[in-house]
């Protein structure tokens, strides 16, 4: 399994194309000015996307979602509480950040499937177990994969805006729930191994192990 990651457009979103040994593979949160990159990664592997995983329906990580769904004949998948964010972002966003979509229109991709706590999504080879981690978004998930080294079997976690290296997701924009997102962290990260990898939604990769002793948001946890 092979796993390419690269931050895209103005806020940085990091962008995920995770790929099996047949080369099928799928793009996680394809945000803004992402599907020249996307296209560049896949034809020079020479992979097969099979689906779009969104982690929640805010702009930057939905920008391009339509785009590289469609381009590719896939389907998206994201959690019916953040669907609607897929038409029209704004329900997501504050009133000055609302301001900068005008004159921008999106639509849903063509296929779009909902995805709800405990799916498992079986992609080519590769296996993506979901959990729902509301808070930062009422429909925010996370796509849970086995990774093999050489020192055995290691959790990857596509984290989309729960968890941060030295940070947790913001709850200030609209449906955001700081309690909430604490309880998600609590109940679907932290009872995770120490090594178990987060690939978050914006910034460096970390483990949980790292985030347990050094987060300064999850001492009270």
């Amino acid at each position: 399994m092979r796993i390419v990651g690269f931050p895209a457009g103005m806020f940085q979103t990091n962008c995920y194309i995770v790929s099996d040994d047949a080369g099928d593979c799928v793009v996680v949160d394809p945000g803004q000015d992402a599907e020249a990159q996307v296209r560049k990664e896949i034809s020079e592997a020479g992979l097969r996307p099979r689906a779009v995983l969104l982690t929640h329906g805010h702009l930057d990580h939905i920008w391009t979602a339509q785009k590289v769904a469609d381009h590719y004949g896939v389907p998206a998948y994201i959690h019916p509480d953040d669907r609607a964010m897929l038409a029209d972002p704004a329900k997501g966003l504050s009133l000055d950040l609302s301001a900068m979509l005008k004159g921008v229109e999106f639509v849903e991709p063509a296929q779009v499937i909902e995805v709800f706590d405990g799916d498992t999504l079986r992609l080519g080879s590769m296996s993506f177990d979901v959990d729902h981690v509301p808070g930062h978004s009422p429909g925010s998930v996370s796509f849970r994969i086995t990774v093999p080294t050489e020192e055995g079997p290691r959790t990857v976690v596509l984290g989309g805006d729960v968890l941060f290296q030295d940070g947790v997701g913001r709850t200030d924009l609209p449906a955001g729930d700081t309690e909430v997102l604490m309880q998600s962290i609590s109940k679907k990260f932290l009872v995770l191994d120490d090594d178990a990898v987060v690939l978050p939604g914006h910034g460096p990769s970390t483990t949980i192990g790292r985030e347990r002793r050094a987060n300064p948001f999850l001492r009270d946890l």
